[in-house]
């Protein structure tokens, strides 16, 4: 696993150094996996709007990882976050916030709530946090990219 960390840590020097941006790369251990953080002065750059930016160079940085671990004889797939200066740690705070007040709301209001449309991770996160809720349960519904979370009353712990 450390010889999995340092080779990606490495990569994603090479690749922004490659973009000329200067930067340096941290390594976080989180709870579920990994979190490689970018530092820099040029962080917005890297994020774009909405995060549209980091959305891609991960993508980048996550196949050319594949294809370095598969060439290094790791077969399983290496999960980890890439942030720059704790944007998506930021982030995920953010939507576990949201997740916690619509859960809220759904049992004060004694009613579904329907969170906004989000991706994949967001959408996990979500899942995570509100399984902590015995009387919630969360289900994914639509069609990408307007899939949503709808957060439920648990019947079966409420009667």
């Amino acid at each position: 696993m450390e010889r999995q960390k340092n080779l990606i840590k490495t990569l994603i020097a090479e690749v922004i150094e490659k973009m000329t941006i200067e930067g340096s790369v941290e390594i976080m251990e989180e709870v579920d996996c990994p979190r490689f953080v970018i530092r820099t002065k040029e962080a917005g750059l890297l994020i774009g709007e909405d995060g549209k930016n980091l959305m891609a160079l991960n993508s980048l940085i996550k196949k050319m990882a594949d294809n370095l671990l598969r060439r290094d004889g790791v077969e399983e797939r290496f999960i980890y976050i890439l942030d720059v200066n704790d944007y998506q740690a930021k982030k995920i705070e953010d939507v576990k916030n949201e997740a916690r007040v619509n859960a809220q709301r759904a049992i004060y209001f004694k009613r579904d709530v329907e969170m906004e449309p989000m991706g994949s991770y967001d959408r996990r996160i979500v899942h995570s946090i509100l399984s902590e809720y015995p009387n919630i349960k969360t289900e994914s519904v639509g069609e990408e990219p307007h899939r949503r979370i709808i957060i439920k009353l648990n019947e079966s712990v409420i009667s």
